[in-house]
């Protein structure tokens, strides 16, 4: 078992986890990148686009390059929380109950279409994203580690679903589209033997310890007090921002550092640059706006990024010496 890992074998696995995926999804190379880097960030990723463009089929991918377990839930209005987490079921050779686990029992958990199932299920998820555990008839239970989970949302077909709460979705760590697949790509997609399978040519590259090392080598990445300085004066400034309602939560401050602590990883470094918290910003920080007449979770590609990105311009970065 890996118990400990160093900055540049740890950057070595996340490039041939993000490589072997980049082969054979064909998705841009910056969203296998983002969603690998927020695994191991420790997060949990909100895809939302149109059907058809692979959402599942990267999770699936994901599962497969490092060995782990995956299992996929349709949510759909007549889902009930015991359906998600688990259940005591009565035997009668052993009088007495016996917990059965539900499919939250996974590595790498797809909530497909995750605003279709009503408020009760939607809470039920929330302690197993924020706390690695399930609670059943008082029972807690422990879920498989490394945990994430990757939910799917169409955003062209609204009848029938409940936006998710703003708490549900602050648990994300960040939220992205895929857009659809660049010049070239598809025309390859269509051609190949495999188009159906498109994970037939996909092998295990890390494994599951690995992963789980990762996490606990990026958690430890340095963060200096001008950087931390910087990544704070952004979130705390989406609090006051025109057209803003409410902006973002220390929360959202975190998970901000801990996706820019994946991107120094990634980079090889045990230190976290301004370049980091910036890349990091437009994945993190446009859902955890409430903008006025607008609601919360205005779609990244709307005015939410706009702001956050105009507001990444105006920020002044540290200066070399003071990192």
């Amino acid at each position: 078992m890996v118990t400990s890992m160093g900055t540049s074998q740890a950057r070595d696995v996340l490039h041939a986890v993000a490589d072997a995926l980049n082969a054979v999804l064909a998705c841009p190379r910056e969203t296998v990148e983002t969603t690998v880097l927020t695994f191991a960030a420790g997060g949990h990723v909100l895809l939302e686009d149109v059907p058809g463009v692979g959402k599942t089929t990267l999770a699936r991918a994901l599962a497969t390059a490092i060995g782990g377990t995956v299992r996929r839930i349709q949510f759909t209005p007549d889902l009930l929380p015991g359906d998600l987490l688990g259940m005591n079921v009565y035997s009668r050779a052993t009088e007495s109950f016996a917990f059965h686990p539900g499919p939250i029992f996974a590595n790498i958990v797809i909530a497909d279409e995750i605003n279709r199932a009503d408020p009760k299920v939607q809470s039920a998820l929330l302690e197993a994203m924020g706390e690695g555990q399930v609670s059943v008839d008082g029972q807690t239970h422990h879920l498989e580690q490394p945990f994430i989970v990757v939910a799917t949302q169409n955003p062209i077909e609204l009848e029938g679903t409940y936006p998710l709460p703003e708490a549900q979705l602050d648990r994300f760590m960040i939220r992205m589209g895929f857009g659809y697949p660049v010049a070239g790509t598809e025309e390859r997609m269509v051609m190949s033997d495999h188009a159906s399978r498109p994970l037939e040519g996909l092998h295990r590259v890390a494994e599951l310890d690995q992963m789980q090392a990762i996490r606990d080598t990026c958690a430890v990445v340095k963060i200096s007090q001008p950087v931390a300085h910087y990544l704070v004066s952004l979130t705390a400034a989406t609090r006051t921002m025109e057209g803003v309602s409410y902006g973002v939560s220390p929360r959202g401050s975190l998970q901000l550092a801990a996706l820019s602590r994946a991107k120094a990883l990634y980079e090889g470094r045990g230190f976290v640059l301004p370049d980091d918290v910036r890349w990091a910003a437009p994945f993190a920080l446009p859902h955890r706006l409430v903008l006025e007449n607008a609601g919360y979770g205005t779609a990244p590609t709307g005015l939410a990024r706009q702001l956050v990105e105009s507001l990444i311009e105006r920020t002044p970065v540290p200066r070399s010496s003071d990192r």
